[in-house]
């Protein structure tokens, strides 16, 4: 089977035929692009999809990938990373091995094809010459032939005529002759250029065109083996990423299978644990008798004269609510104070007493009576107000020992300070001893440099050590204390870590008390006192509207004020300031100097102004 002997007369319609082969290959080429730049599409999705669910560094999601769903769930997210990596291999692949092989070879496709066809070309414009020349040579002599037939004739014409001279007739008969001879001629050429024709034609039909047709078949049967083997290709080359993508979908099994909700749920527990324990029973309160009540050992009201064996707000190992006041503040409400402000000192130089008046003490009355003013009139809340002042001039910022977190999780934090802090005491030592070895080396070598040079540095790194040192060894002290190897600091103690202000009133049974001066101290024991610290942002959702306070008007300090304890304010007699909180009953009166300093004065040293417009300011008659 040949196209040079079965299709010896169909030049044109092969020239569209392997025109239409290469038009196949180069669509072939441009799907097989496409696919390159849909995987190179799809890995890059896959790339940011991974990476828009990456946890962000130093963040809280970090933390909560220790749970085995979330680290299943960032494995899936790895894998998936190198899922897409598979995907670029497939496009990368496909680009070198296929589409760049397949551009190069259709061109030389088109060059090869273009090289047959002209020498089909050529031949045919050769025979197509040849077959000019011998009708050329046919019609000359045809020609040639009718006209010594002509001549012929005219000579036997006047040969026959009696009339015609006998020059006449031998002219006429030497004319037929030439004719003849010029008919004989173009025969022998005739005859001569027809088997050359012949022979030609014969080269032409079974030669030439033969063997350039079947350079032709060959060359397209090459383009179709080629197809072929890009196709194999193809398939091979997605046959090649598909262990490494099993290995990542089994990787993507193997986290799931991972997932321990056992071990999920104990993470929970180290994560939220508070360290307390549930508030114990409340005790039955006998109001048979009139004007006396049955304290209850767990109730919020206890009075700091209690002895430490009854049950204390916040006490250690005893029942406790606190950690729940925002879910009752019914029993807040009814233990607020009903007390008149402190009176002015009695002194003409109430400066005498920096930590400003004391209330008085007072009984507390009867829970049915305060049930029923809360029942009757509005909720008094300045208790409320009061102590989130406290609280959050407290607790402004986090405290270096962590004294407000509940001790569980206080332990845990401690435990990680101590762990970087170790870790830094290393890397310094670490440095300590590079340094340490390189003077050696100088004193060695002196030529190498000055060993006096490093001993600035050594000093430095020692000393940082030292310091370092003694930050974990402050920081083990309070992890030892949560973890009960170590007695309960002493008040001393406390002050020295710069987060503990407390002063010792006498006891006191009322809210107002409870919480004397403005700086939020509060006059529990020392045990109950890092308990007793709520954050601030409890009170936020409640008491949003304390924040920035305009002034509501002004006041003129009657005495002077030396404001030592912190949220209070100095001020010198005759001084006139901004008023921005007036007393809400506990004898403090916030006021302002400045953009930058405010705070707490006692309501007894100062004569208010309040702005009859103002928002909130009652009217004094």
């Amino acid at each position: 089977m040949s196209w040079g002997t079965e299709l010896w007369d169909q030049f044109d319609n092969l020239e569209k035929h392997t025109q239409w082969g290469i038009d196949i290959l180069e669509k072939y080429i441009k799907f097989v692009k496409e696919r390159t730049e849909i995987e190179l599409s799809y890995a890059k999705q896959l790339r940011n999809l991974s990476k828009k669910y990456q946890p962000k560094k130093n963040s809280k999601e970090e933390e909560e990938y220790r749970y085995t769903a979330c680290k299943a769930f960032l494995s899936t997210l790895n894998e998936m990373n190198d899922y897409a990596g598979q995907h670029e291999v497939i496009s990368e692949n496909m680009t070198s091995q296929i589409t760049v092989e397949l551009a190069r070879y259709v061109q030389e496709l088109k060059q090869e094809r273009k090289s047959h066809f002209h020498d089909g070309r050529k031949a045919q414009q050769h025979i197509e010459t040849c077959w000019k020349q011998l009708e050329s040579s046919k019609r000359r002599f045809e020609r040639d032939c009718k006209e010594a037939d002509r001549a012929q004739q005219y000579f036997e014409k006047m040969d026959a005529d009696i009339n015609v001279t006998k020059a006449d007739v031998e002219k006429a008969r030497q004319q037929a002759q030439m004719r003849h001879q010029m008919a004989e001629d173009s025969k022998a050429d005739y005859s001569s250029i027809l088997q050359k024709f012949n022979h030609e034609q014969h080269e032409y039909y079974h030669t030439h065109i033969p063997n350039i047709f079947q350079k032709i078949q060959e060359m397209e049967e090459r383009r179709i083996v080629r197809i072929g083997e890009s196709v194999k290709t193809y398939a091979e080359l997605d046959r090649q990423v598909i262990p490494i993508i099993g290995k990542c979908l089994d990787g993507i099994v193997k986290a799931a299978e991972s997932i321990d909700p056992k071990n999920d749920s104990q993470l929970a527990i180290e994560a939220y644990k508070s360290g307390f324990e549930p508030p114990g029973d409340i005790e039955f309160e006998d109001y048979t008798q009139p004007m006396k009540r049955t304290v209850s050992d767990n109730s919020l009201s206890n009075s700091r004269g209690e002895s430490k064996s009854e049950l204390k707000f916040g006490g250690k190992s005893k029942g406790k609510l606190w950690p729940f006041i925002k879910k009752n503040k019914l029993m807040s409400l009814l233990t607020s104070p009903h007390q008149p402000p402190p009176p002015p000192p009695a002194s003409a130089s109430p400066s005498a007493v920096p930590n400003g008046p004391q209330s008085p003490k007072q009984q507390k009355e009867p829970l049915s009576h305060r049930f029923n003013e809360f029942m009757t009139s509005k909720p008094k809340i300045h208790c409320f107000r009061s102590l989130k002042r406290g609280l959050s001039l407290k607790l402004g910022a986090t405290p270096e020992d962590f004294s407000n977190l509940p001790p569980e999780q206080r332990r845990k934090k401690l435990q990680q300070k101590v762990d970087e802090l170790n870790k830094e005491i290393q890397k310094e030592m670490d440095q300590r001893d590079a340094i340490t070895k390189m003077k050696d080396v100088y004193l060695k070598n002196p030529q190498m440099g000055d060993p006096a040079s490093l001993d600035h540095k050594l000093a430095e790194v020692s000393q940082n050590i030292e310091k370092l040192r003694l930050e974990a060894q402050k920081f083990e002290a309070w992890l030892a204390e949560v973890e009960g190897r170590l007695p309960a600091r002493s008040e001393q103690a406390r002050r020295q870590s710069g987060m503990y202000d407390v002063q010792n009133p006498p006891a006191v049974n009322s809210c107002a008390q409870d919480r004397e001066s403005p700086d939020g101290s509060y006059t529990e024991e020392q045990s109950q006192e890092s308990e007793v610290k709520v954050l601030a942002t409890d009170f936020d959702d409640e008491f949003d509207d304390e924040e920035s306070l305009p002034a509501i008007g002004t006041c003129k300090a009657l005495y002077t004020f030396e404001g030592q304890n912190e949220g209070t304010i100095s001020v010198v007699e005759g001084e006139t300031v901004y008023v921005i909180e007036e007393d809400k009953g506990d004898g403090w009166t916030r006021i302002r100097r400045n953009e930058d300093e405010e705070g707490y004065v006692p309501t007894s040293y100062v004569e208010v102004y309040l702005d009859k417009n103002a928002k909130g300011a009652k009217t004094y008659i």
